[in-house]
């Protein structure tokens, strides 16, 4: 090797719509498999000189690995698209952030000259599998964590609003309002459109359609509405809502990462590069605030600072979580750098697919925004954890 690093690069990044969890969503009927393999296909189709034996290994994030989202599905989603046996693969758990986890390891094996190409993803089948589904806690677990409310995603969120009352449920409220405008004006401008990788599914009454738009936003949603709904982790004096906290979802999202060289060598444009990554661990009772130290870590490996981030991607998992995470890095929520099309409020979060939603979003922003330098993916982790991840834009105006 020349150089004891190398220049990451995503040259694509590609997502299934994200659909509602359960018995009247759009993936009911499909498998978590089968919400992979088009993106595959797709990366092949959108990127002429990329080939499948290019691709060194398949890392997939996946928090709930059982059934058919067990069984190392990193190794098998290319087996399965018909890219041969020669792609070795492996599976990863980081909760929430398994998926953007995937895209750090993929970067940093990348980074230090041990592979050139590689796939980076994340599935998760909410309704099929949902969250803690047949896990067996430690008999110390609870007492370790902090509480009962470590294991209920909603309670945290309520304990930030106890802990740190100056974000209310009025804040919570106006921003999740803000989440579901900002997502119906890039709905209806095509935003998505580029991204999305259309998928066919079965009906329940066995017809088939195609699969091509989120299914969880709510462009209907109103102040008043949001102000009436229950607050369900917490009857009396609660605060999070259905409303303002992400939704239970199916989806599944890909990054095709690089080194530079590689992606010269072959023709392929090269959209952003990969400058750093943060993770960090805080009480897991305030799970949600994690991404504040985890970002810290990122800015300081970067040697730069919040104020030289153009575009920031905070995925909601609840809407306290991202206003008390803004507030602390010095980002007011309403900050026009922040969630530009929209976030996990609107559009939904299917755990180990929202970290490379992230990154499809940033590609996208970055392409249309050539005067920003850099991005910021970042977001909160069950049981206390942080995950970021700063970027560079290679569409800038020279």
């Amino acid at each position: 090797m020349s150089s004891p690093f190398s220049d990451v690069v995503v040259v694509d990044a590609v997502r299934t719509a994200f659909g509602r969890a359960g018995e009247k969503g759009i993936f009911w009927n499909t498998r978590a498999e089968d919400l992979c393999i088009p993106l595959l296909k797709a990366l092949v189709e959108r990127n002429s000189g990329f080939l499948p034996d290019m691709v060194e290994d398949s890392i997939w994030g996946v928090t709930n690995q059982v059934k058919e989202q067990g069984g190392t599905i990193g190794r098998l989603i290319p087996i399965l698209a018909d890219w041969g046996w020669e792609i070795p693969g492996c599976s990863i758990d980081r909760m929430c952030a398994s998926g953007l986890t995937a895209v750090g390891f993929a970067s940093s094996h990348i980074a230090c000259g041990m592979a050139d190409c590689l796939l980076a993803g994340g599935v998760e089948h909410m309704g099929h599998l949902p969250m803690g589904f047949m896990r067996d806690p430690h008999p110390d677990a609870e007492q370790m964590l902090g509480g009962p409310s470590a294991f209920n995603m909603g309670m945290t969120a309520e304990n930030i609003h106890d802990r740190f009352p100056e974000f209310t449920r009025q804040m919570a409220d106006e921003y999740a309002y803000h989440c579901q405008r900002k997502t119906d004006e890039a709905v209806a401008a095509g935003k998505m459109d580029h991204m999305i990788v259309p998928v066919e599914v079965q009906l329940p009454d066995g017809t088939k359609t195609v699969a091509g738009k989120d299914q969880h936003p709510r462009p209907e949603t109103t102040l008043e509405g949001l102000s009436k709904l229950k607050t369900p982790f917490r009857e009396q004096g609660g605060r999070v809502t259905a409303g303002n906290s992400s939704g239970l979802n199916d989806g599944a999202a890909v990054v095709l990462l690089m080194s530079r060289d590689m992606a010269e060598k072959h023709g392929l444009v090269a959209k952003m590069r990969w400058v750093s990554t943060g993770v960090a661990g805080v009480d897991p009772t305030i799970m949600g605030t994690a991404p504040v130290p985890a970002t810290q870590k990122a800015l300081a490996k970067a040697g730069l600072t919040m104020d030289d981030m153009d575009i920031i991607e905070i995925n909601e998992a609840f809407a306290v979580q991202a206003l008390y995470c803004l507030d602390r890095l010095g980002v007011a929520a309403d900050d026009p750098r922040v969630n530009k099309w929209g976030g996990a409020i609107a559009y939904g979060h299917p755990l180990a697919a929202s970290g490379p939603r992230l990154v499809a979003f940033m590609k996208g922003l970055f392409a249309e925004n050539p005067n920003a330098r850099y991005g910021l993916t970042t977001m909160c982790v069950g049981r206390g954890q942080g995950y970021s991840i700063i970027w560079e834009n290679l569409n800038r105006a020279s």
